[in-house]
Order: C-alpha cells, then structure tokens, then sequence
C-alpha cells in the first residue's frame, strides 16, 4: 500500500486536544497520518469534525510557511504531466511538494475519477512529495470544501510547496485564486483568439500565464503564442498591484522551461513578501474563509432543518408550477427555520 493511501479516522475516542493522536506523526512528517487526517477533515460526522478541529487547532502553529500555487487550465493543456515536471523540479532544489488535485465529482452519483495518481506516476513515488486528490463536490469552483485545511495540515507536515490543481478554467475558478499566494494559468500554444475565447474573469485572476507543450513541431507556434498573449493580457488589470504578469512557455515533456516558471514564483513571492502584500492577501483569504464557512455550515443546517425539510418539497412544486414566487417560498422557509411560523 503507498504511504499516501487515505484511512478511515480513527472512532472517536472522547474530547479534548487531539483525542485522535494524529499529531504528533503528522508533525514528524509521516504521510500516512497525514492521509488519516486529511480523511478526517474531509468527513462530514459531527464527531469527526469536531475532532478535525481539535486538531487543526493544535497544528496551526505550525502552518502557513509554504508557497501556495494555485494551478489551472483548458482541458487538454496538460496540467497532471506539467505538475510532475513542476514538482519534481521543485524537490530537485530542495523543496518538499504536496499536491492537493481536485477531481470532477459526478453531478449525478457524486462519483469522482480520482487518477491524479497514475497521471503522476514518478512523482507520486518521490518520498519528498505527497499526492491528494479530493472529489470536487459540488463545491463552487470545483474546489472540495476542505481543500483550504488540507493545506494547513500538508504545511505542519513539513511541504514547503503546496499546488492546488483545479478542475478546468470557469468563472468560479475564483475560489482556488482565493485560496493561493499565485494563480497560474497554463494554455496551450494556439493564438490570440483562444484566449479571447476564455472566459476574462479567469484571465484577470491569473498571476502568471505559461504556455505549456512548447516542443518539437509547437516550438515556433508557442514562441508566437507568448507573444499574442502578453500583448492581449497588457490591456488588461493584472490581479496584483505592481506587478505585470508574465508569460511563459515550457514544455512539460522535455522539462524546457520548468526551471523558469518556479523561479517567476520565487520573484513573485520574494516582491509580495517585501511590499507587506503577501501578509494583506493572505488575512483577506482568511477572512474570505471564514464567511464561506459560515454560509456552507448555515446552507447545511437549513437543508437538515426537520420543519424545512417537511416544507421544501411543497416549496419547489409551488415555485416550479408558477403558484408561488421563488422569493416567496424562499421567505416561507426561513420563517419556518428560524421557528417563526
């Protein structure tokens, strides 16, 4: 069995800091009781989360010292292939790498592909990195609602550089970009018109453009397509202050050009470190962080509600039949969650 094979938490064994002894592993970087507890995080019994707590609450001193990327792209662009490279290359220069994949759930059986793994085959053996993926749910963003904790517990174990891959580029791609110290945005090497073909919201957030498969016959084309893109992204905000993003090509096959896109990040984040922004992003995500809770924890409430539970039912037919306004049904069942009814 590999060492990064999720178990099953251990069964609750009474309150207090914790009570899953977990810890103290994790903290001496131990993969398989950072697998244990990531299973932990993820589970939705009461008494497993208050036990995530206890212990994410005993670990958080010892997080939040890594480079967060956050890494996204067109279907086909080779995310998985440049991740290895990437990450590789990363453990070469002395790094630890967690890599936190979120796959496609299924929207009808909540079933998930989960290969990451098989697409990361030399990776995923290298003892100084650590491969998670997690079924996106129907979380916005494709981003599997623990994904934030998973990083705090990957940071304890000791992985100085967490790589959060998402599902693919969309408009909710917000939530990984709120999540990362950079968003990286991979393409393909096509011209102008595929990235006006993006959707601008996930171009505006990306705080570097690489233009991946940038070999053999592509070489000349994805030279042209830097330059396409860079002229396209100069009319537009970069998502940070002072800082013009750039773009690069590589080839995640050959390893051409890797080198260069993790020593952009080591800039980005040495020039938002000095400028004091990397604390400002990072109390923002946070703060971010804990309002998405507090509406994820308050929609899980509402739905498990018994008095709404009885009404919801009756609430969508009237709403879908015309009889009742969406607003008003909504308004109804509020009233019955708060007991006012």
């Amino acid at each position: 069995m590999n060492a990064d094979t999720p178990l099953h938490p251990e069964s609750p064994a009474g309150s207090g800091a914790d009570s899953t002894g977990l810890a103290e592993p994790l903290l001496a970087g131990d993969r398989r009781a950072l697998a244990r507890a990531i299973t932990l995080i993820e589970s939705t019994r009461a008494d497993h989360r208050a036990q995530a707590d206890a212990l994410l609450a005993r670990l958080l001193p010892h997080a939040g010292r890594s480079v967060r990327v956050g890494i996204t792209g067109v279907p086909g662009v080779g995310k998985s292939t440049f991740i290895e490279a990437f990450g590789l290359h990363v453990i070469g220069e002395g790094h630890k790498v967690a890599v936190l994949a979120i796959d496609p759930s299924s929207q009808r059986t909540g079933g998930s592909i989960l290969g990451d793994k098989t697409r990361m085959e030399q990776l995923s053996r290298d003892p100084a990195a650590f491969i998670r993926p997690s079924p996106a749910g129907s979380t916005l963003g494709g981003v599997a609602r623990r994904t934030r904790e998973a990083m705090l517990l990957c940071e304890a174990a000791g992985f100085d550089v967490i790589v959060v891959e998402t599902v693919g580029v969309g408009q909710s791609e917000t939530a990984v970009a709120d999540m990362v110290d950079l968003f990286l945005l991979l393409l393909l090497p096509a011209g102008g018109d595929e990235l006006q073909g993006l959707k601008k919201g996930i171009v505006e957030l990306a705080d570097l453009v690489v233009v991946n498969k940038a070999d053999g016959d592509l070489v000349a084309q994805a030279r042209h397509a830097v330059a396409e893109y860079g002229h396209a992204l100069a009319l537009l905000r970069p998502a940070t202050p002072d800082w013009t993003v750039p773009v690069l090509s590589c080839s995640a096959i050959t390893g051409t050009g890797v080198d260069g896109v993790w020593d952009t990040i080591g800039r980005f984040r040495d020039a938002q470190a000095a400028s004091g922004r990397l604390d400002g992003r990072r109390a923002d995500q946070a703060r971010a962080w804990m309002w998405n809770e507090i509406r994820e924890s308050l929609l899980a409430a509402f739905t498990s509600d018994p008095a709404v539970r009885a009404q919801l039912g009756g609430a969508e037919s009237a709403v879908t039949a015309g009889t009742q306004t969406p607003a008003m049904a909504a308004r109804s069942l509020l009233a019955r969650f708060r007991h006012e009814e």
